[in-house]
């Protein structure tokens, strides 16, 4: 679709989540522009819905508590079936509004790739694969960033193959959703039972040594396998190598010490970089922002939510 047929649909009939929609085979993508700041908005949910923030900045309350989080660009957020949250645009306005990119993904599509998850590969010695909590929040990685541009390009294009591609692009969001599910509960068992089986005890090892430098041979020792056996079995569980597992995690930590406000430099010493702009190219491919603009994004969620970082008035 061309830029300015684009821009025609998303003329705002309201100012409040105004909805341009593309339906696909069992989903549908949303574009949601909001031009005015508002609190409490209500939205209640059908089929699960993943979110991604393109511009501006939302909060969302849910649960009986009314638990709330922030959402920046480039990040996403996934909302379980038949829920209902409360949504706050504070920064919204008719010259720079908040923007979301909604895919909504039917029940019987989410149940069907569940089934053939866990049929090809239970995981029976922890936990199967489950359905997501209430709200997920996550960062984009580049790959999860590219895969909703796609994803965006093929909703609002006449392609022939339009409906296959968007069904096989839908498959692949959804499996990445799981997968990072499963993944975040293996690395959270790990750190509370680390001798439950070799891999959950290489987990716990890389977890507990961060900062130093990847010894391979130490954790083919504690997992009680051989080289290629230990990487096949990681790339299962985890989804990658445990030399990226490790730079993952550094990135995460790097991430969290970033939104206490702690210094780029220093952020990247501590945790073992012995380069500044060899630490940033790696966390601007992860996040999709540089460690400095990622800092002040930050800061900024906590000038809205003081106590969300920590940080006091």
């Amino acid at each position: 679709m061309h830029p300015a047929q684009m821009n025609a649909l998303r003329k705002p009939k309201t100012l409040i989540d105004n909805r341009v929609c593309f339906a696909g085979p069992d989903s549908e993508l949303s574009i949601y522009d909001t031009y005015s700041s508002t609190s409490r908005f209500s939205l209640d949910t059908d089929q699960l819905l993943y979110c991604g923030m393109v511009t501006g900045r939302k909060i969302i309350h849910h649960g009986y508590h009314s638990e709330s989080h922030t959402f920046l660009p480039h990040e996403s957020f996934v909302i379980a079936p038949d829920k209902h949250i409360e949504i706050d645009f504070p920064d919204a306005s008719f010259e720079n509004p908040t923007t979301c990119l909604a895919i909504e993904i039917s029940q019987e599509k989410i149940n069907d790739i569940y089934a053939r998850m866990n049929e090809r590969e239970p995981v029976k010695d922890i936990q199967s694969w489950q359905h997501p909590p209430p709200i997920v929040h996550t960062h984009h990685t580049s790959a999860t960033q590219h895969l909703l541009q796609r994803l965006f390009l093929l909703f609002t294009e006449n392609h022939p193959d339009r409906d296959i591609l968007i069904d096989l692009g839908v498959t692949e969001l959804v499996i990445r959703m799981l997968r990072h599910q499963d993944r975040e509960f293996l690395v959270r068992y790990s750190q509370n039972a680390p001798d439950t089986n070799g891999i959950t005890t290489v987990i716990n090892y890389i977890q507990q040594n961060l900062s130093a430098p990847l010894d391979v041979d130490k954790l083919v020792k504690l997992a009680c396998m051989s080289r290629s056996r230990l990487y096949n079995e990681f790339k299962k569980k985890i989804g990658c190598s445990p030399n990226e597992f490790h730079q993952q995690l550094r990135l995460k930590a790097a991430a969290k010490q970033l939104e206490q406000g702690e210094r780029v430099t220093s952020v990247c010493y501590s945790l073992g970089f012995s380069c500044p702009s060899h630490f940033s190219r790696r966390f601007r491919h992860f996040f999709g922002q540089t460690p400095r603009t990622y800092r002040q994004n930050a800061l900024q969620k906590s000038a809205y939510n003081p106590d969300s970082l920590g940080i006091n008035n």
